[in-house]
């Protein structure tokens, strides 16, 4: 469904602080996979989302998401297909408008559309229900301003826009890191539930252990761009945090000799 196939990325070209990321870099993700994406600062975890998004341009390789080459896409045209959810909520709203209106924004997205389009009454169901999934009770606050949320609703009504329109592919950018331990468990259940009933493919970096073994069917861990740990299935859902740290310093002290 998505392939990264041999790309490189060097940063700070030509001078002292150069640095090769990712060099032939490989990746295979199959659809409705749910993938954490665990490692150290530095490891590449952002760098790969924004690779993938088009945030950034790859140097070298291929990416294809559906068969179809988007390598050299911008990342406005990626977004057609690509949602993401960023760490800081204030990124995927706007505050200054009503949970209504934001919604209609995120259905209408690679559309052209006025601010009349937005008070469609005809709509006003169809958010309701979309937003009754969260069990927040903000389907009754649909023409309230986002200003007025929390930072977890608004994280979860990022969610719910990143995904009304079912895109081939989910990227979080570690969503629940500015959120304190109770309502990142929250939004984090309430992605697994999104996630599942959508059958989205997502990928989410994540710097908690925690999240990353308990949620997903895959997890990657990453070391200084490269791939120094990929399991799924029952090793992954027999894994613990304890097996997990051990392995990474492990498998990081090794890398330091190769």
């Amino acid at each position: 469904m998505l392939r990264l196939n041999n790309i490189s990325k060097t940063f700070n070209k030509g001078n002292i602080n150069e640095q090769e990321l990712f060099k032939n870099f490989s990746l295979s993700i199959e659809k409705g996979d749910f993938i954490s994406v665990i490692g150290s600062n530095g490891a590449g975890k952002s760098t790969l989302l924004n690779l993938i998004s088009g945030k950034m341009e790859v140097d070298k390789g291929e990416i294809t998401l559906n068969g179809v080459d988007v390598t050299e896409k911008d990342e406005y045209e990626k977004c057609k297909n690509i949602s993401r959810i960023f760490q800081d909520p204030s990124m995927g709203t706007n505050p200054s408008m009503t949970i209504y209106e934001n919604l209609a924004m995120a259905k209408n997205k690679g559309k052209k559309f006025g601010l009349t389009f937005l008070m469609d009454k005809d709509d006003e169901e169809f958010f309701k229900d979309s937003l009754g999934i969260l069990g927040l009770n903000l389907e009754d606050k649909l023409h309230t301003p986002v200003s007025q949320l929390s930072g977890g609703q608004r994280q979860s009504l990022a969610l719910i826009m990143a995904t009304i329109g079912n895109p081939d592919l989910l990227l979080l950018d570690e969503h629940t890191a500015a959120l304190d331990p109770k309502t990142s468990q929250i939004v984090m259940d309430i992605t697994e539930k999104v996630v599942k009933e959508k059958g989205l493919t997502t990928i989410m970096v994540t710097h908690n252990i925690e999240h990353a073994i308990k949620y997903g069917n895959r997890l990657i861990m990453l070391h200084l761009g490269k791939k120094i740990l990929d399991i799924d299935g029952n090793m992954k859902k027999s894994l613990t945090k304890e097996e997990l740290l051990s392995l990474f310093k492990d498998i990081s002290d090794k890398s330091l000799f190769v």
